[in-house]
């Protein structure tokens, strides 16, 4: 069982990164034309531009984390009591709200933001952090609610019951019982709404008017422009995170289930 894990472990980094080689090449090359396997010329310049002020890798970098991470809680805020009805109750009416929860991923991204555009605009939303973290809240949350309802069909109740008719109260119940058994679930969840903000284009430039500067706003043009050297160290900046996201919930999900399994064998 070792061996298997540790080769579906290797296989993943490996599927993972090598990809990622041509960009981290690409990233010190000064030259390298067709048909040379490697670059003429090494050097930092696409790095020292990384780290120059005029780049607003920085301070996109760092807009881009926090509006990511304000797009999970507000997820989680909205997300767990609808994913909880939805998962547990049956209702008159439940396809069409299921399908309603969908419409911002069924709908093309562009509709969706031309048809808030002007309300956000109405109500001075436009070109503001918090209006960026409703846009790109609109696209997120159908998959943490899509993640939890499937979590919470799966979930019993009589734990929480059983608390309540010890005296624990609804907050208590929740802290104690309801979260951990369904946390494996909400970082699965939190790890999708954190991908799907970080990946925002369209949405930011429209809604954010170019107030707000987040990675993909910084990287998409030195694409365009057909800048490979900084295209390249921005990209592998822009995808370090979301790396580390995989890697620490995929850590966490792994402890949980050892977690689990040890108390089964108590």
């Amino acid at each position: 069982m070792k061996l298997v894990r540790w080769l579906t472990i290797t296989g993943i980094v490996l599927g993972g990164l090598l990809p990622l080689a041509p960009q981290v090449i690409w990233s010190f090359s000064e030259q390298w034309f067709f048909p040379s396997l490697l670059p003429q010329a090494w050097g930092l310049r696409a790095w020292g531009y990384l780290l120059s002020p005029s780049s607003r890798v920085v301070e996109a970098l760092l807009t881009s984390v926090a509006v990511a991470v304000v797009v999970v809680g507000l997820a989680a805020m909205l997300g767990l009591p609808a994913a909880r009805v939805l998962g547990l109750y049956e209702f008159r009416g439940k396809r069409i709200v299921e399908w309603l929860v969908l419409a911002p991923v069924l709908v093309p991204g562009l509709v969706v933001v031309m048809g808030i555009h002007i309300y956000f605009i109405r109500y001075g939303l436009a070109d503001t952090f918090a209006g960026v973290v409703l846009a790109h809240l609109a696209p997120a949350l159908p998959y943490f609610i899509l993640v939890m309802a499937g979590v919470f069909a799966n979930y019993a109740t009589e734990l929480e019951e059983t608390a309540r008719t010890l005296g624990a109260g609804p907050l208590r119940t929740f802290w104690h019982v309801t979260l951990p058994a369904i946390l494996p679930g909400l970082v699965v969840a939190a790890m999708f709404t954190f991908l799907v903000s970080w990946s925002q284009y369209i949405t930011t430039v429209l809604i954010g008017g170019g107030a707000i500067v987040t990675l993909p706003m910084v990287l998409f043009p030195l694409v365009s422009a057909a800048n490979h050297a900084n295209a390249a160290a921005v990209s592998i900046v822009f995808i370090a995170p979301t790396i580390l996201v995989l890697f620490l919930t995929a850590r966490a999900l792994g402890n949980r289930v050892d977690l689990l399994g040890g108390l089964g064998r108590i």
